[in-house]
C-alpha cells in the first residue's frame, strides 16, 4: 500500500487536480486539518480550526501525532493520498506542515507538489469568493512555492520518499491530472 502526500499552496488548484484524479485511481482521500479536527472534537477539546489553534502547542502536537499514526494506520490496508500544507505562510516566517514528529509517524513514499505560475493563482485567488484570503504579490508567492519545494526536499531526505511537482496551469486540467494518475500508478 502507498502513502502520497499531495500539497499546493492556496490557488495552485491542488484540490481540483486531486478531485479528477481520485475518478480514476482508488485512493483514499484524507485531508490532514480534518482529521486533526475530528480527533479534536472525540477529545472534546476543539470543535473548529480556529479552536484547533488556541489550544496550546503541547496538545496540538499531540493531535498531529495522533493524526498522523491514524492516517499511518488506514494505510497499511489501502493507498492513501493526504491533502495537506507542506508549509504555511504566516507573518513570522514559513512554519512547516509537516514537522518531524508528523513525518516520523507518517513516514510516506512520495511528496506530490502541485504549482501553478504566481498570476494565474492570483487570479484563481481573487476569483474564490468562498474564502477571504489576504493579497500577495507574485513574488510572494513565487516565494512561497520556492520554500515549498526546499521543504519538500529535506522531508524526502528524513523519510527517503520521492518528490514529484506537476505544474497546473490555467486551461490545462487535462494534462496535469493524468501526469497525477501515472504518478500515483507508479
Amino acid at each position: 500500500m502507498k502513502l502520497i502526500v499531495l500539497t499546493g499552496i492556496p490557488g495552485s488548484g491542488s484540490t481540483t487536480v486531486l478531485s479528477k484524479a481520485l475518478e480514476e485511481v482508488d485512493f483514499l482521500h484524507l485531508n490532514y486539518g480534518d482529521i486533526m479536527i475530528e480527533l479534536s472534537r472525540e477529545e472534546g477539546l476543539a470543535e473548529d480550526r480556529d479552536d484547533l489553534r488556541k489550544l496550546s502547542p503541547e496538545i496540538q502536537k499531540d493531535i498531529q501525532k495522533i493524526a498522523a499514526a491514524r492516517i499511518k494506520e488506514q494505510s497499511l490496508s489501502q493507498n492513501v493520498i493526504v491533502d495537506t500544507h507542506c508549509t504555511i505562510s504566516t507573518s513570522a516566517g514559513f512554519l512547516p506542515g509537516l514537522p518531524s514528529w508528523v513525518l516520523e509517524e507518517l513516514n510516506p513514499d512520495t511528496f506530490i507538489i502541485v504549482e501553478a505560475d504566481p498570476d494565474e493563482i492570483i487570479l484563481r485567488r481573487i476569483s474564490d469568493e468562498t474564502r477571504n484570503r489576504d493579497s500577495q504579490r507574485a513574488s510572494d508567492i513565487n516565494l512561497h512555492q520556492e520554500i515549498n519545494r526546499a521543504t519538500a526536499m529535506a522531508y524526502a531526505t528524513l523519510t527517503g520518499a520521492t518528490v514529484k511537482i506537476l505544474e497546473n496551469h490555467n486551461g490545462e486540467l487535462d494534462k496535469v491530472v493524468p501526469m497525477l494518475v501515472e504518478t500515483l500508478s507508479v
